[in-house]
């Protein structure tokens, strides 16, 4: 699939952030898949992985999006459990509720020992300004693990994807 043949939905959020129409903190992408840091991070680290051709829901995936979906979110969890050393990691399906991107997305969000995650689903607002202060430092930090880790795993293929070597 090349760029020119990605369909998008020209209304579609997802579509936007994905394919780098409006700015995000990128960590990671492949000609499938975008890999970046959500601007409202429940800790540090949470990423978002959307599919760059619109799909609302992974049951209407074709199978070579379905599995840079697997493969990114392996090399998402592999590279915050690296940096981060969470106590867990925990990945949610369009945020597990209702979905505002009507796009499909994985969170993948690395979490703290004792930690409730309910919030994470609640409309309630997280105390977390410092973590979206710092989300240039983080997506560099972050970038440059994943960078790493395709170094440390290259017979991993990963349809040739890249580290966000810049803030888009």
């Amino acid at each position: 699939m090349s760029e020119t043949h990605v369909h998008k939905e020209t209304n579609c959020l997802g579509c936007r952030l994905a394919n780098s129409e409006l700015p995000v903190h990128m960590v990671y992408e492949n000609e499938w898949v975008a890999c970046f840091l959500d601007h409202d991070p429940f800790n540090e680290g949470h990423v978002l992985l959307l599919p760059k051709q619109h799909f609302r829901f992974i049951d209407e995936m074709d199978e070579a999006t379905a599995f840079a979906i697997l493969q990114a979110s392996q090399l998402m969890s592999r590279t915050i459990r690296e940096r981060y050393d969470p106590f867990g990691i925990t990945q949610t399906q369009n945020g597990g509720g209702p979905d505002e991107l009507t796009h499909f997305h994985l969170h993948i969000v690395p979490r703290k020992q004792h930690q409730p995650f309910a919030g994470f689903y609640s409309e309630e607002s997280w105390d977390n300004e410092a973590l979206k202060q710092g989300l240039a430092d983080t997506r560099t930090h972050l970038a440059e693990a994943v960078e790493a880790q395709l170094s440390v795993f290259p017979g991993k293929s990963h349809t040739g994807g890249h580290y966000g070597k810049t803030n888009r």
